[in-house]
């Protein structure tokens, strides 16, 4: 099995633990008329012996940019081996970062967000500087949270104040703590059995400590048994749809509907199915219409109780057409004819996810599924992930939560 496999299995400690902090680069002084600059953030998400994860936060601090290139060099003989977000190519120690189709828009004070794996020696410092297009992202770097890049700027910044006696203004409230709940299949749950794992299960590494998720997520879960579970019967009724012996939920949604252990206000709700929904036979089917009605009555509770629902469109399976990994899942459109019906956000993982393993070249794929990056990323399918994958397709929500402006933002690391 591939190093990937078992980088979980042994983090290092105290060396390890320096390096998990955020270092940030911001950009020099330019003169008034240069509406140039930009910050920087790398943080090592975990290490373990010879290899390591990494994400890297770039702000635009001038003008918009429509297609970037982020560039730095390693100073101790580190490979990127897999990235996800961007395009990222090695030549020696210079490493060069390109937008993938869906970030390549940077608004000024924006930002976009990417993640790679490699591999390290003996040593495994953050690299000293970035480039942005060519122009070097320069000034001091350091570890403070303080000195970070805003991530989500407010719409009306106001400037720092000039040091004085009078008292220090109150510092901004920190957001309150919410709870993010999960619904969905194999893979949203936390597992399915080794060595599978759902992107529910790797989501909280994205968020800060006010946020806690609980995945309610199920494998081999259609909405309609995820919702009512053993009361989905095998037979067909006169409208094609599975019939039902009782109308009475499963525990699972009865909890999250609970008013004292349940969903609250601030909450938010996530919510994936579509890919067992189209199972033609019973228990699991679910048409089209029945979907969209399932979707909204789960929307629609959500926002009774004050919490936020968000959709999902179904994850991607790896499907191969020659060189090209292709869309391959339904119930994509009457996810989005929800969301504009109910007003509910929508996150397209599907198209994120096919994305990514576009830009990670899994396709042509020859099947095996035991070693190489397919091999690290999948669990023994074309539809499950290993942690390496799961993780990543988290990135994706977690980005996608970002880019889409979410209040969920505020929580995000």
């Amino acid at each position: 099995m591939s190093t990937f496999r078992r980088r979980d299995a042994a983090l290092i400690t105290s060396a390890a633990a320096v390096l998990t902090g955020a270092l940030t680069w911001v950009a020099g002084a330019a003169p008034a008329d240069a509406a140039t600059g930009c910050a920087v953030t790398y943080r090592i998400t975990n290490q373990w012996p010879g290899g390591f994860g990494a994400d890297v936060t770039v702000t635009n601090l001038g003008d918009t940019i429509s297609g970037w290139t982020l560039g730095w060099s390693f100073t101790s003989g580190q490979q990127i081996s897999q990235a996800w977000n961007a395009t990222v190519t090695q030549t020696g120690a210079a490493v060069t970062a390109g937008n993938v189709d869906y970030n390549r828009t940077i608004a000024s004070n924006a930002s976009v967000n990417f993640g790679f794996n490699g591999s390290w020696n003996s040593a495994n410092p953050a690299p000293a500087s970035f480039t942005l297009n060519g122009v070097t992202c320069t000034g001091g770097v350091t570890s403070t949270p303080s000195a970070s890049p805003t991530r989500f700027p407010s719409p009306s910044p106001s400037p720092s104040p000039s040091p004085s006696p009078s008292p220090t203004p109150s510092p901004t409230p920190a957001p309150g703590r919410i709870t993010v709940w999960l619904a969905g299949d194999s893979t949203v749950a936390n597992s399915s059995g080794a060595p599978i794992v759902g992107w529910g299960r790797e989501l909280g590494q994205y968020l800060t400590t006010g946020a806690t998720v609980v995945n309610n997520a199920v494998g081999g879960r259609s909405i309609q048994t995820w919702l009512y579970e053993s009361a989905v019967t095998d037979r067909m009724n006169s409208t094609g749809e599975c019939a039902l012996s009782s109308t009475a939920y499963a525990s699972r949604w009865q909890s999250m509907l609970d008013a004292s252990t349940g969903m609250k206000a601030g909450d938010y709700l996530f919510i994936q199915f579509g890919i067992n929904d189209g199972s033609p036979t019973c228990p699991r089917h679910v048409g089209a219409a029945r979907y969209r009605e399932l979707l909204t009555t789960m929307v629609r509770a959500a926002q009774q109780r004050g919490a936020n629902p968000v959709l999902v469109t179904p994850v991607a399976a790896l499907t191969c057409s020659g060189s090209t990994a292709v869309p391959n899942r339904g119930y994509v459109t009457d996810t989005f004819t929800v969301g504009t019906a109910t007003g509910a956000p929508v996150i397209d993982l599907h198209k994120l996810s096919y994305t990514l393993y576009n830009s990670l070249h899994f396709c042509p794929f020859n099947g095996d599924y035991t070693s190489g990056p397919v091999g690290a990323f999948f669990a023994d399918d074309h539809t499950h992930f290993e942690a390496t994958g799961a993780r990543q397709i988290a990135g994706l929500v977690a980005t996608a939560v970002r880019d889409q402006r979410l209040g969920l933002g505020v929580y995000l690391r």
